[in-house]
């Protein structure tokens, strides 16, 4: 629980250097060129990390998180994402209250992986984000109506037994819908997932 407790001001500190940020026609946003090092004498706390496919911790710990969600927010929007980084093939953590599909998270590390976006469009973007006594909260925002509406989704989420070992599986979908008709214009595949799942799984789940 500290981990966690230590992670809400790590959030806290980070969002005050992204709020209210504008992405113009042409520009790119970098999260690590917002936020820069968390470090002690910043005031990040130790929290909960990844390090070589394990929960660890360390000094600014779940800044995952608000990548997590500026992603999320950027799959239902028209900017276009020139780095992502995966959580490297692995299902860490059992489901509880999943809302969204497994396998559209992030991972970042300064300086080393950072989620970088392109706005290529002619619209101007502007990311709100702020914290409050429980969440994490955001807001991506128009200067003009999208053309486009967005829904991600996954197909043949299964769990498989392979030589022993148990693995997520999955393909995540991003459809592009006509905002004016509600017609589906495409569907793209932007995720196959086949992640080691490092928790005991049920054995009911298992193919």
């Amino acid at each position: 629980m500290q981990l966690q407790e230590n992670k809400a001001t790590n959030l806290a500190l980070a969002v005050k250097h992204i709020d209210g940020l504008l992405i113009r026609p042409g520009e790119t946003f970098s999260i690590w060129k917002c936020i820069g090092r968390t470090t002690k004498r910043k005031g990040y706390k130790e929290g909960l990390t990844i390090a070589k496919g394990q929960p660890a911790q360390g000094i600014g710990g779940g800044m995952c998180q608000l990548s997590n969600l500026i992603h999320w927010m950027v799959l239902h929007s028209e900017l276009t994402i020139t780095e992502h980084h995966h959580h490297d093939g692995l299902d860490l953590f059992p489901d509880f209250g999943r809302q969204i599909p497994f396998g559209t998270g992030t991972s970042i590390s300064y300086n080393y992986l950072d989620y970088r976006v392109r706005n290529d469009s002619d619209n101007t973007y502007q990311l709100r984000l702020w914290v409050d006594d429980e969440y994490l909260c955001g807001e991506l925002r128009a200067a003009e109506p999208q053309p486009h509406t967005f829904h991600i989704h996954i197909e043949n989420e299964r769990f498989t037994r392979e030589d022993g070992v148990v693995y997520r599986n999955g393909e995540v979908y991003r459809d592009i819908i006509d905002s004016a008709t509600g017609c589906r214009l495409d569907s793209q595949l932007i995720r196959t997932n086949h992640a080691k799942v490092m928790y005991d799984c049920p054995e009911e789940l298992i193919e």
